[in-house]
């Protein structure tokens, strides 16, 4: 009697469950009201903002230049003996002979032993082609080339003369500097920065803004000095070799960002 009312009790659970299961069925979930749609709206650009929420710094950027003119003072030049012969030994001989006047010239000019300094010493052969290509004769040549620091300008010329004369026969790339441009210098960051300034005023009150203070600042220098070539004819006349020193510019260039209201 107790194992039938075990089994009835049983049967009614399990018709429970499948009553339930059947319930759930794909035209009930079909039918179960869906969440609204939403529709996708593209958003315009936004500036970017500041993490503190401030509002983005406008800024304007100005260029000036400061220039100063100041006269030299001290010049640089290489100095140079060329020799060709028909063995590296004569070369060479020919070579020191004429070098060593050189060197000689300038220290009897007052050029102190540490204004001298071998800048380039080449000793190669140079083949000779004749005619029709073919190759006659091969010599040997020395290049020895001293760079010269002359600070006495007003004995330039009779230097030049002078080298020639003792056996120079290349003399190339003279420069002409100031040894102290630290004043001239300071002046022309002085004017860059002014000439930037200037400006900035004049394009903030054309656009109706107000100058704020200063974000960045920048500046770059370079000289310029002027080349001057020596000419072989006045060389060679005997006579001293003309020479101007002409001026030295000084110039320099402020870059500076400012904050505009």
């Amino acid at each position: 009697m107790k194992n039938n009312f075990l089994w009835i009790a049983i049967s009614l659970v399990l018709t429970t469950i499948l009553g339930a299961c059947a319930g759930a069925s794909p035209l009930a979930a079909a039918s179960a009201p869906q969440a609204p749609a939403v529709a996708s709206v593209a958003s315009a650009p936004v500036t970017p903002v500041p993490a503190d929420g401030a509002a983005p710094t406008r800024q304007i950027s100005v260029t000036g230049t400061g220039k100063v003119f100041i006269t030299p003072d001290v010049a640089y030049v290489n100095i140079g003996v060329h020799s060709e012969a028909d063995t590296v030994t004569a070369a060479l001989a020919q070579n020191n002979d004429q070098a060593q006047g050189v060197s000689t010239a300038l220290k009897n000019l007052g050029v102190d032993a540490k204004d001298i300094q071998t800048s380039a010493f080449n000793v190669y052969p140079q083949q000779q082609n004749g005619p029709n290509g073919n190759v006659e004769k091969t010599v040997y040549v020395v290049d020895n080339t001293v760079y010269v620091t002359v600070r006495d300008l007003s004995k330039l010329g009779q230097l030049l003369d002078a080298v020639t004369k003792a056996g120079a026969n290349s003399i190339n790339g003279i420069q002409f500097d100031a040894s102290n441009k630290s004043q001239a210098l300071a002046q022309a960051r002085e004017m860059a920065i002014q000439d930037a300034r200037t400006q900035a005023d004049e394009l903030t009150k054309a656009a109706g803004v107000t100058l704020g203070p200063i974000d960045t600042i920048s500046l770059s220098s370079g000289n310029q000095p002027q080349p001057m070539f020596a000419a072989p004819a006045a060389m060679s006349a005997g006579a001293n070799v003309p020479v101007s020193a002409g001026q030295l510019e000084i110039s320099i260039d402020a870059s500076i960002t400012y904050e505009i209201k």
